[in-house]
Protein backbone atom coordinates (compact mmCIF):
# COMPACT_ATOMS: atom_id res chain seq x y z
CA UNK A 1 0.00 0.00 0.00
CA UNK A 2 1.41 3.31 -1.04
CA UNK A 3 -0.07 6.42 1.28
CA UNK A 4 -0.61 9.52 -0.70
CA UNK A 5 -0.74 12.95 0.18
CA UNK A 6 -2.35 15.37 -2.76
CA UNK A 7 -2.23 19.01 -2.83
CA UNK A 8 -4.33 21.33 -4.98
CA UNK A 9 -7.10 18.70 -4.18
CA UNK A 10 -9.95 21.51 -5.77
CA UNK A 11 -8.00 21.98 -8.68
CA UNK A 12 -8.95 20.31 -12.13
CA UNK A 13 -5.77 18.45 -11.48
CA UNK A 14 -6.10 17.70 -7.64
CA UNK A 15 -9.60 16.51 -8.63
CA UNK A 16 -8.44 13.85 -10.68
CA UNK A 17 -5.79 12.50 -8.90
CA UNK A 18 -8.04 12.31 -5.99
CA UNK A 19 -10.61 10.21 -8.20
CA UNK A 20 -7.97 7.96 -9.65
CA UNK A 21 -7.05 7.15 -6.43
CA UNK A 22 -10.08 6.07 -5.20
CA UNK A 23 -10.25 3.56 -7.92
CA UNK A 24 -6.88 1.96 -6.85
CA UNK A 25 -6.77 -0.75 -4.21
CA UNK A 26 -2.98 -0.08 -3.96
CA UNK A 27 -3.04 3.54 -2.57
CA UNK A 28 -4.51 5.13 0.26
CA UNK A 29 -4.58 9.15 0.37
CA UNK A 30 -3.70 9.92 3.98
CA UNK A 31 -4.52 13.67 3.46
CA UNK A 32 -5.37 16.39 0.96
CA UNK A 33 -4.85 19.90 1.06
CA UNK A 34 -6.20 23.02 -0.88
CA UNK A 35 -4.77 26.87 -0.48
CA UNK A 36 -8.20 28.47 -0.37
CA UNK A 37 -11.16 26.70 1.79
CA UNK A 38 -13.22 23.70 0.11
CA UNK A 39 -16.51 22.69 2.12
CA UNK A 40 -17.15 19.48 -0.04
CA UNK A 41 -15.86 16.17 -0.06
CA UNK A 42 -13.66 15.47 -2.86
CA UNK A 43 -13.84 11.94 -3.89
CA UNK A 44 -14.99 10.69 -0.40
CA UNK A 45 -11.57 12.93 1.13
CA UNK A 46 -11.59 15.26 3.71
CA UNK A 47 -9.55 18.28 2.23
CA UNK A 48 -7.68 20.44 4.97
CA UNK A 49 -5.83 24.05 4.59
CA UNK A 50 -2.55 23.80 3.02
CA UNK A 51 -1.34 26.28 5.84
CA UNK A 52 -1.29 22.93 8.08
CA UNK A 53 1.01 21.41 5.25
CA UNK A 54 3.93 20.56 7.27
CA UNK A 55 2.12 19.55 10.31
CA UNK A 56 -0.08 17.24 8.09
CA UNK A 57 3.50 15.77 6.66
CA UNK A 58 4.23 15.35 9.76
CA UNK A 59 1.42 13.53 11.79
CA UNK A 60 0.71 11.62 8.69
CA UNK A 61 3.76 10.21 7.63
CA UNK A 62 2.76 9.56 4.22
CA UNK A 63 4.83 7.82 1.22
CA UNK A 64 4.77 10.19 -1.60
CA UNK A 65 3.44 13.83 -1.69
CA UNK A 66 1.77 14.38 -5.49
CA UNK A 67 1.36 17.97 -6.46
CA UNK A 68 -0.53 19.97 -9.49
CA UNK A 69 -0.46 23.24 -8.37
CA UNK A 70 1.41 26.74 -9.38
CA UNK A 71 5.74 27.12 -9.18
CA UNK A 72 5.30 29.12 -5.53
CA UNK A 73 3.20 26.30 -3.79
CA UNK A 74 5.05 23.94 -5.41
CA UNK A 75 8.61 24.50 -4.15
CA UNK A 76 7.15 25.06 -0.99
CA UNK A 77 5.59 21.82 -0.70
CA UNK A 78 9.35 20.27 -1.66
CA UNK A 79 10.77 22.22 1.25
CA UNK A 80 8.24 20.42 3.47
CA UNK A 81 8.67 17.27 2.11
CA UNK A 82 12.28 17.46 2.06
CA UNK A 83 12.20 18.11 5.57
CA UNK A 84 10.69 14.96 7.03
CA UNK A 85 11.88 12.57 4.28
CA UNK A 86 8.60 12.21 2.36
CA UNK A 87 9.31 11.94 -1.27
CA UNK A 88 7.46 13.57 -3.86
CA UNK A 89 5.86 13.85 -7.91
CA UNK A 90 4.94 17.00 -9.31
CA UNK A 91 3.47 17.78 -12.47
CA UNK A 92 3.30 21.65 -12.11
CA UNK A 93 5.19 23.65 -14.53
CA UNK A 94 5.84 27.38 -15.00
CA UNK A 95 9.03 26.86 -12.68
CA UNK A 96 11.58 29.70 -13.01
CA UNK A 97 15.78 28.80 -12.46
CA UNK A 98 15.47 29.92 -8.87
CA UNK A 99 12.40 27.21 -8.74
CA UNK A 100 13.97 24.59 -10.20
CA UNK A 101 16.77 24.99 -8.11
CA UNK A 102 15.03 24.29 -5.19
CA UNK A 103 13.62 21.61 -6.50
CA UNK A 104 16.99 19.95 -7.29
CA UNK A 105 18.06 21.48 -3.64
CA UNK A 106 15.03 19.46 -1.70
CA UNK A 107 16.13 16.14 -4.16
CA UNK A 108 19.27 15.96 -2.11
CA UNK A 109 17.20 15.22 0.89
CA UNK A 110 14.25 13.09 -0.16
CA UNK A 111 13.56 11.45 -4.06
CA UNK A 112 11.92 14.15 -6.26
CA UNK A 113 10.24 13.02 -9.67
CA UNK A 114 9.61 15.84 -11.66
CA UNK A 115 7.63 15.60 -14.97
CA UNK A 116 6.00 17.77 -17.56
CA UNK A 117 3.68 15.62 -18.87
CA UNK A 118 2.66 11.93 -17.41
CA UNK A 119 1.23 10.72 -19.79
CA UNK A 120 2.54 7.94 -21.84
CA UNK A 121 1.80 8.77 -25.05
CA UNK A 122 3.73 12.09 -24.87
CA UNK A 123 6.49 9.81 -23.37
CA UNK A 124 6.45 8.07 -26.66
CA UNK A 125 6.08 11.59 -28.60
CA UNK A 126 8.90 12.56 -27.26
CA UNK A 127 11.30 9.68 -28.38
CA UNK A 128 9.42 10.47 -31.78
CA UNK A 129 10.50 13.35 -32.08
CA UNK A 130 14.27 12.98 -31.23
CA UNK A 131 14.20 10.23 -33.55
CA UNK A 132 12.72 12.68 -36.72
CA UNK A 133 15.24 15.36 -35.64
CA UNK A 134 17.80 13.55 -36.33
CA UNK A 135 16.44 12.05 -39.12
CA UNK A 136 15.52 15.01 -40.91
CA UNK A 137 18.90 17.31 -39.47
CA UNK A 138 18.20 20.32 -42.12
CA UNK A 139 14.17 20.61 -41.30
CA UNK A 140 12.17 23.33 -40.75
CA UNK A 141 10.80 22.56 -37.22
CA UNK A 142 7.45 24.09 -35.46
CA UNK A 143 5.54 24.00 -32.50
CA UNK A 144 1.80 24.00 -31.71
CA UNK A 145 0.26 23.34 -28.57
CA UNK A 146 -3.42 23.67 -27.06
CA UNK A 147 -4.70 23.73 -23.74
CA UNK A 148 -7.57 25.01 -21.82
CA UNK A 149 -8.31 29.03 -21.46
CA UNK A 150 -7.66 29.05 -17.81
CA UNK A 151 -3.88 27.24 -17.98
CA UNK A 152 -1.09 30.37 -16.58
CA UNK A 153 2.00 29.28 -18.49
CA UNK A 154 2.45 29.69 -22.11
CA UNK A 155 4.28 27.63 -23.82
CA UNK A 156 3.11 24.85 -21.80
CA UNK A 157 5.91 22.79 -20.09
CA UNK A 158 5.03 19.76 -22.18
CA UNK A 159 6.28 22.15 -25.11
CA UNK A 160 9.55 23.36 -23.22
CA UNK A 161 10.25 19.81 -22.99
CA UNK A 162 9.48 18.94 -26.81
CA UNK A 163 11.76 21.76 -27.39
CA UNK A 164 14.50 20.85 -25.25
CA UNK A 165 14.84 17.38 -26.83
CA UNK A 166 15.02 18.90 -30.20
CA UNK A 167 17.78 21.32 -29.25
CA UNK A 168 19.39 18.53 -27.34
CA UNK A 169 19.20 16.98 -31.18
CA UNK A 170 19.80 19.55 -33.08
CA UNK A 171 22.66 22.13 -31.90
CA UNK A 172 22.08 24.18 -35.14
CA UNK A 173 18.98 25.52 -33.76
CA UNK A 174 19.34 28.04 -30.45
CA UNK A 175 16.10 30.52 -31.38
CA UNK A 176 12.72 30.10 -30.29
CA UNK A 177 10.61 32.34 -31.67
CA UNK A 178 7.23 32.79 -30.55
CA UNK A 179 4.86 33.38 -32.59
CA UNK A 180 5.03 36.00 -35.84
CA UNK A 181 3.91 39.25 -36.67
CA UNK A 182 4.23 41.23 -40.00
CA UNK A 183 7.32 40.93 -41.76
CA UNK A 184 9.44 38.09 -40.02
CA UNK A 185 11.34 35.66 -42.85
CA UNK A 186 12.00 32.42 -40.84
CA UNK A 187 15.65 32.25 -40.30
CA UNK A 188 17.27 28.65 -40.14
CA UNK A 189 18.69 28.64 -36.19
CA UNK A 190 14.86 28.65 -35.25
CA UNK A 191 12.03 26.57 -34.09
CA UNK A 192 8.58 28.44 -34.06
CA UNK A 193 6.63 28.02 -31.14
CA UNK A 194 2.56 29.01 -31.30
CA UNK A 195 0.25 28.78 -27.94
CA UNK A 196 -3.18 28.55 -27.96
CA UNK A 197 -5.56 28.86 -25.03
CA UNK A 198 -9.54 27.65 -25.81
CA UNK A 199 -12.29 25.88 -24.24
CA UNK A 200 -11.74 23.20 -21.83
CA UNK A 201 -8.83 21.42 -24.20
CA UNK A 202 -6.67 18.70 -21.53
CA UNK A 203 -3.43 19.69 -23.99
CA UNK A 204 -2.78 18.91 -27.52
CA UNK A 205 1.09 19.20 -28.72
CA UNK A 206 2.17 18.79 -32.55
CA UNK A 207 5.62 19.00 -34.17
CA UNK A 208 5.81 19.89 -37.69
CA UNK A 209 8.51 19.15 -39.61
CA UNK A 210 9.48 20.60 -43.00
CA UNK A 211 11.63 19.47 -45.80
CA UNK A 212 11.88 19.78 -49.59
CA UNK A 213 8.60 18.22 -51.04
CA UNK A 214 8.07 16.68 -47.89
CA UNK A 215 6.55 17.44 -44.42
CA UNK A 216 5.90 14.88 -40.98
CA UNK A 217 4.08 15.91 -38.38
CA UNK A 218 4.09 14.42 -35.23
CA UNK A 219 1.30 14.81 -32.27
CA UNK A 220 -0.58 14.28 -29.21
CA UNK A 221 -3.80 14.90 -28.24
CA UNK A 222 -5.17 14.23 -24.57
CA UNK A 223 -8.58 13.14 -24.72
CA UNK A 224 -9.29 13.28 -20.94
CA UNK A 225 -7.12 14.48 -18.16
CA UNK A 226 -7.45 11.26 -16.49
CA UNK A 227 -4.32 9.38 -18.37
CA UNK A 228 -1.87 12.36 -16.25
CA UNK A 229 -3.88 11.49 -12.83
CA UNK A 230 -3.13 7.56 -13.53
CA UNK A 231 0.54 8.33 -14.59
CA UNK A 232 0.80 10.52 -11.64
CA UNK A 233 -0.14 7.76 -9.27
CA UNK A 234 2.26 5.13 -11.32
CA UNK A 235 5.12 7.77 -10.80
CA UNK A 236 3.75 7.70 -7.17
CA UNK A 237 3.98 4.22 -6.50
CA UNK A 238 7.25 3.78 -7.95
CA UNK A 239 9.17 6.33 -6.18
CA UNK A 240 7.61 5.18 -2.95
CA UNK A 241 11.17 4.08 -1.12
CA UNK A 242 13.80 5.49 -3.71
CA UNK A 243 17.07 6.91 -2.10
CA UNK A 244 17.19 11.09 -2.29
CA UNK A 245 17.86 11.98 -5.34
CA UNK A 246 16.16 13.60 -8.71
CA UNK A 247 14.25 10.75 -11.25
CA UNK A 248 12.62 10.79 -14.36
CA UNK A 249 9.21 9.53 -15.46
CA UNK A 250 11.43 7.87 -18.46
CA UNK A 251 12.48 5.05 -15.36
CA UNK A 252 8.71 4.48 -14.46
CA UNK A 253 8.19 3.73 -17.62
CA UNK A 254 11.49 1.49 -18.12
CA UNK A 255 10.33 0.19 -14.65
CA UNK A 256 6.99 -1.24 -15.51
Amino acid sequence: MTEIAVTGAAGRMGREVLAAAANREEIEVAFAVNRTSVDELISGVVVESSDNFAELLAEYEPNVVVDFTGPESARTYADACADVGVALVTGTTGFDDDGLDALETASESTAVLKASNFSRGVAALRLAVREATAALPDADIELTETHHNAKRDAPSGTAKTLLDDIEGVRDDLSDRVHGREGEAPRDDDEIGVHARRAGDIAGEHEVLLGGSNETLSLAHRAGDRSIFAEGALDAAEWLAGQEPGWYDFFEVIDDA
